[in-house]
């Protein structure tokens, strides 16, 4: 398998204007989890180590059922020690609000869609807050609201920003929604949308490796099956990039030259590339990651071409 990047899928200078600036991020929704039992209720839930954050302070997270597949991702903002901000694909926010909701009980804690309340921003390039640590995940305030540091893409630093709705807009210039997508793709690290609910446990999408997966925390739903796929050697799947001639629809599956009969992989995130054609994120079997010939929705499909993740997989580090 060709592990470099194909000529036709060579990136845009970071420096284009085009890859720079702010864009609002409408495609998300934004769940707010407060009272005396905030954190404490989170912990038993997610797959991050809520309690261990400091307010001020952001992780990925994701929310799995019992059998340990993922029903949404977060990127959750500790605001204040009985405050929790919980940003997420918002086509999934209205079930995932029901369904934590479920779990509450007797815990003091209240669950609420604050969508309305506070609106995403994704700051990309020359936007990137100077003030914001470099480190994927850092946090820092941010004109009332907070920033906190996501996954380069191609070198391109890349900021979520989550600002009251009465606040002003960022300055910088405006980033296409599109182009803030393609980042999303080449940064390697995918949400959880409609499409792929429940599709994989979050090793499926490498988040042991980014940071989207605390081992050393106690049970939330689907633990034994996270901890088992991470120690005992049983994950055969991986989140990987791929570029191809055609867009790629989420859910779209994705076949290996070795087997007409059975796809191999899932696409997760899709967008088109600046440059033509698409790129996307696939959790495929990592056997067929190694050679042979990947093809989209069928065996005789669109070729597809394996490119190298922008970060290290933890079983490689």
């Amino acid at each position: 398998m060709n592990l470099s990047t194909p000529e036709s899928s060579v990136s845009p200078s970071v420096e284009s204007s085009t890859s720079s600036g702010a864009c609002r991020l409408n495609h998300l929704g934004v769940i707010r989890a407060y009272g005396p039992d905030a954190v404490k209720f989170l912990q038993g839930q997610l797959t991050q180590d809520i309690a261990l954050l400091r307010p001020g302070q952001a992780r990925l997270a994701a929310f799995c059922s019992a059998k340990g597949r993922m029903q949404a991702s977060f990127i959750a903002f500790k605001k204040a020690e009985d405050e929790v901000l919980l940003v997420l694909s918002a086509d999934l926010l209205p079930r995932t609000l029901k369904r934590l909701g479920m779990f509450v009980l007797r815990a003091q804690v209240r669950l609420t869609d604050e969508s309305a309340a506070w609106h995403p921003w994704g700051l990309a390039g020359a936007a990137f807050p100077s003030t914001l640590d470099r480190l994927p995940w850092s946090c820092g305030p941010l004109d009332g609201g907070s920033a906190v540091c996501l996954y380069p893409a191609d070198h391109l630093q890349r900021a979520l920003v989550l600002l009251p709705a009465d606040a002003p807009v960022p300055s910088a210039a405006p980033l296409d929604l599109a182009m803030w997508h393609w980042l999303e793709v080449r940064s390697g690290v995918a949400m959880v949308t409609e499409p792929v609910f429940e599709a994989f446990v979050p090793q499926m999408l490498n988040y042991e490796s980014v940071g989207g997966v605390s081992f050393k925390k106690g049970c939330y739903p689907g633990q034994e099956v996270v901890a088992r796929s991470q120690f005992r050697g049983t994950l055969k799947r991986r989140a990987y990039l791929v570029h191809g001639p055609v867009p790629m629809a989420i859910g779209q599956e994705v076949f290996h030259s070795s087997d007409a009969e059975q796809a191999c992989g899932t696409v997760v995130a899709s967008a088109a590339h600046p440059g033509g054609g698409n790129d996307a994120i696939v959790s495929m079997q990592v056997s067929a990651a190694v050679d042979g010939r990947l093809h989209l929705g069928a065996a005789a499909g669109p070729t597809l071409t394996l490119l190298p993740l922008p970060y290290p997989l933890l079983d490689d580090i």
